[in-house]
């Protein structure tokens, strides 16, 4: 080979070794480049990421703030609940895990089909619930066959318990899962276990119960099995709330009602709500596990309407507890005055319509005292004639009546106080038949036993008091108020003596239509107004025939209603009571109001104020009664009303 050839082969040798050291070089600089990228720039960002496979972080759900009665009775609880979750991430086939698991715990089509739905519904780390309230036995099922269960677990939680049951269903209310509707964005609703607010005071203050949620930190290894807890936060439990009821008053206010009735018990002083009850109830508990379709239907079929607080949203007539305020809107409109007497026959004509009074044969010369006393409907008739309705439904408001009394319940209703104004606007004229009639509490008028017991608490006090629940969270007091600190009503104080004088009479004076009320000496004194609702318009030709109320249907017969305060002198509890059906208030709805304030004044009653009492209005001698046989007790009237029985 010739020198000149070996110098060509080796120049050609060098730039090909200078070219793949070149390239040696630029791929170990990009090597180092790389290392010092990873380790100097994302080295921290890479070692989250290295924690974040090895580490699982999850939400705890708080335990819920308790439910206090006044006396600090537990009233809704919470009980241990042990419970197997499915955390969809963590099983690469979410169906063969619950397959597996049915052959250890048998899964309802139902069950299954909900764990799909919310699997495919929540994101893939968020457990959901497979099973809750897990026997010992079916946990240590679960717990042994754990390597076959990938992304099942077994956690601990708490379940809601209601110890008063059905005595305090429809005032605490109960809980439930959150729905779709309910979810705001707050990560706590996502937590298996996790329950919401559905009616009550568990509704009203959900939030304030429902606490804040915790963080638990675990170890897991590839498959993302639970090795080791490292790090556990526990969340802010849930506030207590107490309310004003008393959990043993209310619970013997119910073993003394039947179905159908209701009772309201408030502090005249603060408006507080010491018992509201009413029959049908229904236990609040089989919320908690779950309600059966069948016990669904069975609740919502039932004609008694058992899942539905009738105290703050049952509707009904007043009748004759409406007379006081019909009396002080007559006072204030200047269309009766004082000592002034309207006679009774029995009926009272306008044109060719006659409105009868429950007492046949009339009660003669009545002057205002006398005409509570008796509950003589003429005497009223005559009084809204001369006042109007609108006059007598402002008044009405002003009592509570017909109005929102933003009680801390959910849904409550408001009732109803009509206009000339409503009625024209419905395309219907205000007939003068119409007022007349709902000068005795009856026709449009709708109001519930609450709103009655506000206005029994306003006519004792001759304050604005708003009834309320809440009385305390997390213990401290939230309300102090005290009857002369409510607004006055701006009623003249003798007005609304001579109304509570008529109800001293109706209870306390031989001929009242309330004696059945009167409560024993050693106990006190009370002030009461009994009334009946018709439900149903006895026509004249069926009076002129004998027809008697008590061959109706028990749902076409008048409903009892009794309102009521004690003691007279110092008024301190406020009463309504409405019985469905019962015939006369005074037979079936003041008995219960005597029992009841009897248990009340005996529990709570405070000494009276060191000026000495207001001294009771002297008995009258001599009266009549005014209860009359019931089927006397029904009057004609326009539109199918018909007047009050007492």
């Amino acid at each position: 080979m010739s020198k000149k050839e070996e110098e060509r082969r080796r120049s050609v040798f060098t730039r090909r070794a200078l070219l793949l050291g070149a390239g040696q070089a630029g791929l170990l600089s990009f090597l180092v480049y790389r290392l010092q990228k990873l380790q100097l720039e994302q080295g921290e960002r890479y070692a989250t990421l290295a924690n974040e496979n090895r580490i699982s972080a999850r939400l705890l759900a708080p335990p819920r703030g308790r439910v206090l009665d006044r006396a600090g009775r537990v009233i809704a609880a919470n009980d241990l609940n042990w419970r197997a979750l499915l955390t969809a991430e963590q099983t690469q086939d979410v169906g063969a895990t619950l397959e597996t698991f049915s052959h250890l715990i048998p899964l309802t089509e139902q069950e299954r089909a909900r764990i799909e739905r919310e699997v495919r519904r929540r994101r893939r780390f968020v457990p959901v619930t497979v099973r809750e309230f897990l026997t010992w036995e079916e946990m240590a099922k679960i717990e042994v066959n754990a390597p076959d269960l990938p992304g099942i677990s077994i956690d601990v939680g708490t379940t809601r318990h209601y110890p008063w049951a059905e005595h305090l269903a429809h005032v605490v209310g109960y809980v439930a899962p959150p729905a779709e509707a309910d979810m705001d964005g707050d990560p706590l609703l996502e937590l298996p276990g996790i329950r919401v607010g559905r009616s009550g005071v568990e509704r009203f203050h959900d939030k304030i119960l429902r606490g804040n949620a915790g963080t638990v930190q675990f170890e897991v290894n590839a498959v993302g099995r639970v090795i080791r807890e490292l790090d556990r936060r526990e969340g802010a439990r849930g506030q207590d709330v107490g309310i004003s009821i008393d959990a043993e008053l209310q619970k013997a206010v119910r073993d003394r009602i039947e179905e159908g009735t209701s009772i309201v018990v408030l502090d005249a002083r603060n408006g507080e709500v010491l018992a509201m009850a009413s029959q049908p109830s229904f236990d609040p508990n089989l919320f908690s596990s779950g309600i059966s379709s069948a016990q669904w239907r069975e609740w919502t079929r039932n004609r008694s309407t058992p899942l539905i607080n009738k105290t703050t949203n049952g509707l009904y007539a007043p009748g004759s507890t409406f007379k006081m305020v019909v009396g002080l809107a007559a006072l204030e409109a200047k269309t009766v005055t004082y000592g002034e007497r309207i006679y009774c026959p029995g009926h009272y004509d306008l044109g060719d319509t006659r409105f009868h009074c429950w007492r046949r044969f009339g009660h003669g010369s009545m002057d205002m005292r006398a005409a509570i006393k008796h509950s003589c409907d003429v005497y009223f008739y005559e009084l809204a004639k001369r006042t109007g309705i609108d006059r007598i439904s402002a008044m009405a408001k002003r009592f509570g009546l017909g109005v929102d009394l933003e009680i801390e319940l959910p849904g409550t209703r408001s009732g109803f106080t009509p206009t000339r104004q409503w009625r024209i606007d419905q395309g219907k004229p205000w007939n003068l038949g119409d007022t007349i009639v709902h000068g005795i509490g009856q026709g449009f008028y709708q109001f519930t036993p609450l709103s009655l017991a506000t206005m029994t608490a306003r006519l004792a006090t001759g304050r604005a008091v708003q009834p309320h629940l809440t009385h305390s969270i997390d213990g401290k007091e939230v309300r102090g108020v005290r009857a002369e600190d409510w607004p006055s009503l701006g009623i003249p104080e003798r007005d609304l003596k001579l109304m509570r004088e008529g109800m001293w009479a109706v209870v306390n004076e031989q001929g009242g239509s309330g004696g059945s009320a009167r409560l024993a000496a050693n106990i006190g004194v009370m002030a009461g107004k009994t009334g009946s609702v018709q439900v149903r318009r006895v026509s004249r030709e069926q009076r002129e025939r004998g027809f008697r109320v008590e061959s109706m249907p028990r749902e076409w017969r008048p409903h009892a209603l009794f309102v009521a305060f004690a003691p007279y002198d110092n008024p301190q509890y406020a009463i309504s009571v409405v019985v469905e059906h019962g015939m006369a208030g005074g037979a079936a709805a003041a008995p219960l109001a005597k029992e009841v304030l009897t248990d009340v004044l005996n529990r709570f009653r405070t000494p009276a104020p060191p000026s000495g009492p207001t001294p009771a209005p002297p008995p009258a001698p001599g009266a009549r009664s005014a209860e009359g046989p019931a089927s006397t007790q029904i009057a004609e009237a326009p539109q199918g009303q018909g007047p009050s029985r007492r």
